[in-house]
């Protein structure tokens, strides 16, 4: 044996492995495990056992995964498809159609509720369509504006639904539901992050990361649409009063990311709860009756010029693809050899 592990002495000079104590020509099914003499360069074949070429002859035994080629996890083995990011570059557009789908959730719930399909007919309904926005939207496996703002309309219509249905036919209190989908939220964020080790939402380039990002989008509209009625209605703000309310605190963590730098990752989420509220307050307050501190417009029509700003958005970011986020190279040393985690700079998180 030599100083590398290796023994002489294998037919034709090759050398065979060595074993623990136990010649391999001795072994009791009589098979010989060889090992070729050659070595083989990693940067070439890559660092994993399945990256190496048939010839080398290595055996890959059942389930010998490397942590790169799990599921979930980046790495040279995933697909271009896998590796694509699955939701817009957080700029302005971003927030403009976050605002208008959160307000146009509002409406439209509203007006489904109390129309003459009946709140139970309407309920069912909604929640059809949202899981088959949310199927097709799974199926792109990456991002593309349409079928994502899709589904984030039904979101803002099912999550206003929820919130309504705890209150209205369980008669649970805003302040309870409140809470009970602010724990909802929390458990969401903290499995994500044991699991993912991030919630940026610049790294969600998986199916399983995917899925965490749109529960904590559901609570998020669940919670802000209870919120948002709590202030309204059980502390009398009204609906005004509750849009200039959530205005104010989305400053905040706007002026801690820009001014204080503050993490990017708490404020954009702190911000993107807060526009629920906001833009269902602002909604209530156009399409409510002027007796409970809106502008009697309808839930019909407002829903109906809302969806227009909506497409007429969706329209320009699918033909421009101004908000498509941008792969990234690998990093130069990344111990996975593969794609690294995708780190945005501040720059990229625009508000």
């Amino acid at each position: 044996m030599d100083g590398n592990g290796w023994r002489d002495g294998g037919p034709g000079g090759r050398p065979s492995a060595s074993g623990s104590g136990t010649d391999a020509g001795e072994r009791a099914s009589g098979e010989e495990l060889w090992l070729p003499p050659q070595r083989f360069d990693s940067a070439a074949y890559g660092t994993t056992r399945t990256d190496l070429p048939p010839a080398a002859g290595v055996v890959s035994w059942p389930g010998d995964r490397s942590r790169s080629e799990q599921p979930g996890r980046s790495g040279p083995g995933r697909t271009a498809r896998e590796r694509a990011l699955r939701v817009p570059e957080v700029a302005l557009a971003f927030w403009i159609v976050k605002a208008l789908s959160t307000a146009m959730g509002e409406s439209a719930s509203d007006a489904l509720v109390n129309s003459s399909l009946g709140a139970q007919v309407a309920v069912v309904l909604g929640f059809v369509v949202f899981v088959a926005a949310l199927a097709h939207q799974f199926r792109q496996g990456r991002y593309r504006a349409w079928p994502y703002w899709l589904a984030v309309c039904m979101v803002g219509v099912f999550g206003t639904m929820a919130a309504d249905v705890m209150h209205v036919a369980l008669g649970v209190p805003y302040t309870v539901s409140s809470a009970f989908y602010a724990i909802v939220l929390a458990a969401v964020f903290f499995t994500w992050r044991r699991s993912e080790r991030t919630l940026d939402i610049h790294s969600i380039d998986t199916p399983r990361r995917e899925t965490f990002y749109w529960a904590a989008v559901v609570a998020t509209f669940a919670m802000g649409t209870a919120v948002g009625d709590l202030t309204a209605n059980t502390l009398n703000l009204g609906y005004w009063p509750s849009a200039a309310l959530f205005g104010a605190l989305i400053l905040i963590p706007l002026l801690g990311w820009r001014v204080l730098r503050w993490n990017r990752v708490l404020c954009f989420w702190s911000a993107y709860v807060l526009t629920r509220p906001l833009g269902a307050s602002v909604a209530d307050g156009l399409a409510k009756p002027k007796n409970i501190s809106g502008m009697n417009l309808g839930d019909w029509p407002v829903t109906g010029v809302l969806a227009v700003l909506i497409i007429a958005c969706v329209t320009y970011l699918a033909v421009t693809k101004k908000d498509v986020q941008r792969e990234h190279a690998p990093e130069p040393g990344s111990a996975s050899g593969g794609t690294a985690p995708r780190q945005a700079s501040a720059s990229r998180l625009r508000w």
